[in-house]
């Protein structure tokens, strides 16, 4: 879609475009959901999770065996409850409804589900190539967008990021939840080649979105990015590539057992001057 406002980078795949004036032919295909990579067994569009058997238009608490099997996680507006969870270094899971549930679609416990539905720019930043910024004010606690991509296995996402050069970016995303007694399930998300508008997303030291671990329809969760605080129109939208938020990271030489470290270019009175590097992957 072309008009005065910019080029859809989405090219229809979501409900609201996703805007830029300066791109026109993104080298990758755009994906608004995750779709199976090399070394995930699971197909993420294949519904694996069971559904609860409401027939009001939203689910509650007291009937719903969603909610009693896996808790609240949204207020009635749709916002994200618990924003003040300690950061534990691992993610806490979000489940919402899904397709096998008789709940309407406007249902509260539906929302990353819905997708985008914020209006979006990428734009050219002075210093860190592309960025994504807000064109209306978003509420603490608000979704934004996923992080979506190829979901790989964890041998994949070691062969890519050795066979990276030293001038590309790289775009996976590790999660780590907590998935029983000394259990961790991980999830790697790479969108270099097929991806949304979270791929655009800048690291921050003293981000304004944090990430969470989504389940809709699949065990295999979306990365949900909601709003950390209050965020004004024109306002730059960043996340911590490590995953955690609000916790202080100490300075690291320019080199980790040879592996050369990208500079940070955040600005931010906190930065550590380099990006993360999850060192687990390439162990």
């Amino acid at each position: 879609m072309n008009d005065d406002t910019g080029v859809d980078l989405s090219f229809g795949l979501e409900d609201v475009p996703v805007l830029s004036k300066s791109l026109t032919s993104p080298a990758f295909k755009y994906s608004s959901d995750n779709i199976q990579g090399p070394g995930c067994s699971i197909d993420p569009a294949e519904v694996t999770l069971p559904g609860c058997y409401c027939h009001s238009p939203s689910c509650h608490a007291e009937s719903c065996c969603c909610l009693q099997t896996y808790g609240q996680a949204y207020e009635s507006n749709g916002r994200l409850l618990h924003l003040n969870r300690t950061d534990s270094g691992y993610s806490s899971p979000v489940f919402e409804c899904n397709a096998l549930c008789t709940c309407g679609d406007s249902c509260s416990n539906r929302v990353v589900q819905r997708g985008l539905q914020l209006r979006l720019e990428v734009f050219h930043t002075e210093s860190k190539g592309c960025g994504v910024r807000t064109l209306e004010e978003i509420p603490r606690g608000t979704f934004v967008c996923e992080y979506a991509g190829e979901v790989i296995g964890l041998a994949e996402a070691k062969r890519r990021q050795l066979n990276q050069r030293a001038d590309e970016n790289n775009y996976i995303i590790a999660v780590r939840e907590h998935a029983g007694t000394d259990s961790i399930a991980e999830t790697f998300v790479d969108p270099t080649l097929v991806g949304n508008v979270g791929r655009f997303l800048n690291h921050s030291c003293a981000p304004n979105l944090f990430m969470l671990p989504v389940r809709v329809h699949s065990v295999i969760p979306r990365l949900a990015l909601f709003a950390a605080r209050d965020i004004n129109a024109q306002e730059e939208l960043t996340f911590d590539y490590s995953g955690r938020f609000g916790t202080q990271h100490s300075s690291e030489g320019l080199s980790t057992d040879g592996l050369q470290r990208k500079l940070c270019y955040c600005g931010t009175m906190n930065c550590t001057r380099l990006l993360p590097l999850d060192l687990s992957i390439l162990s």
